[in-house]
């Protein structure tokens, strides 16, 4: 069963929120760049699929995997602009389907976990219980 959360302390559950959603973005984003795309298609992308994401958040994510090698760009011009277009490199195709298995794996687990029933007190605890109620 799921508790609501202590809202006198609202910072402990945005700082989980946020390490919990740092690693769904990665794969996001590599996702989203099998198909080519520049940063502004990309955020909206992203955004129309409840991923809201800033730009000073994006870019240096784009930045930081394409020196890791999962991505590739080009500057091209569209529509009289300059525009840098972002795809999904061979590497990044591998590192995304790894990354993929792991997320199934853990959701899988995750589940799991959830589905089982809440456990009760254990025994010992129970004995402890009924020591301390004895007269």
């Amino acid at each position: 069963m799921l508790h609501t959360v202590d809202t006198a302390n609202p910072e402990i559950l945005e700082n989980l929120r946020s390490e919990l959603r740092r690693g769904s973005l990665i794969v996001a984003v590599l996702a989203e760049l099998r198909a080519e795309q520049y940063g502004y298609t990309l955020r909206k992308s992203l955004e129309e699929h409840g991923i809201a994401i800033d730009e000073g958040t994006l870019y240096p994510l784009l930045r930081r995997l394409e020196i890791q090698g999962l991505l590739t760009s080009e500057w091209r011009e569209q529509d009289k602009r300059n525009k840098r277009f972002y795809r999904l490199s061979p590497q990044g195709n591998v590192i995304l389907i790894e990354l993929l298995l792991d997320w199934e794996n853990l959701s899988a687990s995750i589940r799991a976990i959830l589905q089982r029933p809440e456990p009760g007190p254990t025994s010992e605890s129970a004995a402890a219980s009924q020591v301390k109620a004895a007269p």
